[in-house]
């Protein structure tokens, strides 16, 4: 298999989930020659500057595009009309138009179309969403589900207008797999700068409060800490991490009952990887797609539906 890897900044994590399938032929694509030189080089890759001889080159079999968001849906729409399998960075687009173009173009081909949804791999948003839907602790009555960071990355921006589609949608998804599309959403904001802030959103589910937040403003010593904590009639579950400069977490989940506390052992999470397992088991037939562009649609009108009420 052959893939052809858009972009040199969150490709990062892609390259590397990749390089573990040594059976993966990968080729490099850079906006610019140096760029497509550095990233190249640093995974072992060969790279190139030219985009167009990626969609014309018959022996790709994958495009995965890690490029602005602005570019997700029309490079969708682009690969599978050369003939490949798709897999976008989230979101998938930036509006529900062109979004739902490409699910319809998904739905008429035969060529696979995969979202990065790496939050459906973290196992501890997947027991949050086991844990509601099958009702082991009874009705759920409040959630919160928190990601608070400091500007990690050097040149990384995670201002106001970067939050909710950038930052947010990963949790925003987990909590619509629970308990569906909420009745409403209500947004509080505060700035510190162009480059840090803060988003928090409340929705509207019956019987239920439902918080999700995020904030960029924390000093360099806090790193990056996050979690949820579900209250429901019968018992408590709560999820700790902490996370570095890979992108991995590492998470402590607890569950709290009348029969006391006990800490869960719940695997290490590495999203990215597992999700690069999914979409090649995908393409191989030894699974079903889980990440497909019909199974986003939900979580993304929500959170475009913050975005609205955060950047009008």
């Amino acid at each position: 298999m052959k893939v052809a890897l858009l972009g040199t900044s969150i490709a990062q994590a892609h390259a590397a989930g990749f390089r573990t399938h040594p059976e993966v032929e990968v080729i490099v694509y850079g906006h610019t020659a140096e760029k497509a030189e550095q990233m190249g080089n640093r995974f072992g890759y060969p790279f190139t500057a030219d985009l167009d001889s990626v969609f014309a080159d018959p022996d790709i079999d994958l495009i995965d595009i890690c490029l602005p968001t602005r570019m997700h849906a029309d490079l969708v729409l682009r690969a599978l009309d050369a003939g490949k399998h798709v897999l976008t960075e989230l979101p998938l687009a930036p509006n529900m138009t062109d979004a739902r173009a490409v699910a319809e173009a998904a739905a008429n081909t035969d060529r696979q179309v995969f979202v990065d949804m790496f939050n459906r791999f973290v196992p501890q948003s997947r027991l949050l969403v086991d844990t509601v839907r099958g009702g082991s602790h009874g009705r759920l009555r409040q959630l919160s589900v928190e990601m608070n960071t400091a500007l990690l990355w050097p040149g990384a921006s995670i201002g106001l207008r970067q939050i909710p589609l950038d930052s947010m949608l990963g949790d925003i998804d987990t909590i619509v797999r629970a308990l569906g599309v909420p009745d409403g959403v209500s947004v509080a904001t505060t700035e510190k700068d162009a480059e840090s802030a803060a988003v928090d959103v409340h929705l509207d589910y019956p019987g239920a409060l439902v918080r999700c937040s995020t904030s960029s403003m924390l000093p360099m010593s806090y790193g990056a800490q996050g979690g949820y904590r579900a209250v429901f009639d019968d018992g408590t579950l709560e999820c700790a991490f902490t996370m570095g400069f890979d992108g991995k977490p590492a998470s402590v989940v607890s569950a709290y009952t009348a029969g006391g506390a006990q800490r869960l052992d719940i695997p290490a999470a590495d999203q990215y990887s597992a999700m690069i397992d999914h979409v090649l088991d995908c393409l191989n037939g030894e699974a079903a797609n889980m990440i497909g562009p019909q199974t986003v649609l939900d979580s993304l009108d929500v959170t475009l539906r913050i975005d609205r009420a955060v950047n009008g």
